[in-house]
């Protein structure tokens, strides 16, 4: 089975106690190992003011995680994100296709300026002729 790495992050409502954040991780975690995923790690970014209001709430309790795992863990990773009563949003976001496009980014630039040295080169020794 192919084993990608994706970024999923999700808010808990700020009124959560401590170990209702710790109970809803800990059930990620188990999730994701018991469908042979694998938790690279897990990051609590703490409690930050919402970009807008979710409901009736202006702040958030961030998490961070790190998994590799294939299609159907995701789905079932996002699945028990949206029935668990305790986290207002959530995003997937695939790191080897985000760093596929960066890369790329990167040569098309790198292209463009090897490019314009050779057309700049040509003249410049021309002229000092």
């Amino acid at each position: 089975m192919l084993m990608k790495t994706y970024e999923v992050m999700f808010i808990i409502i700020p009124n959560a106690a401590e170990e209702e954040i710790d109970k809803v991780i800990g059930q990620m975690e188990a999730g994701v190992k018991s469908m042979q995923g694998e938790v690279v790690s897990v990051e609590k970014m703490g409690k930050r003011k919402l970009a807008y209001r979710i409901g009736k709430f202006e702040e958030g309790f961030y998490v961070l995680f790190n998994i590799k795992a294939n299609g159907e863990v995701v789905k079932e990773f996002e699945r028990r994100l949206r029935v668990a009563d305790s986290v207002l949003r959530y995003i997937t976001v695939r790191v080897d296709k985000a760093l596929k496009r960066v890369e790329k980014v990167k040569a098309i630039r790198l292209k463009k300026v090897r490019r314009k040295s050779r057309g700049v080169q040509p003249e410049a020794t021309a002229t000092g002729i």
